[in-house]
């Protein structure tokens, strides 16, 4: 999933002739803190929801003001996790997308963002969340996935967080089964800290109503 992929074509962006109170109703519209100023196709920077709250005259054109634009923006090629990277790293409601000779390709929406990571780290499937804490030089992918593996079950995703002033990491896994009890004493065995897990809900439910039901069965033999 490239950026070209994700370009929303519904919201507009504005001109320097435009005014700050055009391009503030314009946010407020679609729910964003920034927007984009464009003349003819060439990107020129975004402008946020406090750089019109600090005009002397909203009501004026915005080449009218001395500002100093925000040049953020991705080209159409960069991958969706390079795209998080700046919209987290810069704190930003839409990311301009702008070609080699920079030229306004249109915006990509936080929103949709999000919406598309879901789908290529399958966080819309179905299936268990493993966290694990290691050292940095006990990490090993490929024995990851095989204690998983050997458990009958798959890698839907997997990242790493490091921890800062550490050198330890947060490796979070996510499997393509709801049942991980089979998996996590497998982790155990193998001596893995297992910081977290976690089921979904109806699953967690249904697994509970079985653990329970055989405890009773047990009590009344």
């Amino acid at each position: 999933m490239i950026a070209k992929d994700i370009i929303s074509e519904e919201m507009p962006s504005v001109r320097t002739s435009d005014t700050g109170l055009e391009a503030l109703n314009w946010m407020t519209f679609f729910k964003v803190s920034h927007i984009p100023i464009v003349n003819n196709k060439f990107f020129l920077g975004l402008l946020s929801e406090n750089d019109i709250y600090d005009l002397n005259n909203p009501e004026e054109p915005i080449g009218n003001h001395n500002l100093s634009l925000f040049k953020a923006y991705v080209l159409p090629t960069q991958h969706i996790y390079e795209i998080l990277e700046v919209a987290s790293r810069l704190k930003l409601s839409i990311i301009p997308v702008v070609d080699d000779n920079k030229e306004y390709q249109g915006i990509i929406k936080l929103t949709d963002l999000l919406h598309e990571f879901a789908k290529v780290s399958a966080i819309e499937k179905p299936g268990g969340i493993i966290v694990l804490e290691v050292h940095v030089n006990d990490y090993s992918v490929s024995e990851i996935a095989q204690i998983i593996e050997s458990n009958n079950a798959k890698v839907l995703s997997l990242y790493i967080l490091t921890i800062p002033d550490s050198v330890r990491l947060e490796v979070h896994i996510k499997v393509n089964v709801s049942d991980i009890t089979s998996i996590l004493q497998t982790f155990n065995r193998y001596e893995y800290e297992i910081k977290a897990s976690h089921l979904e809900m109806d699953k967690q439910d249904e697994l509970y109503n079985a653990r329970y039901e055989l405890l009773m069965r047990y009590l009344n033999t």
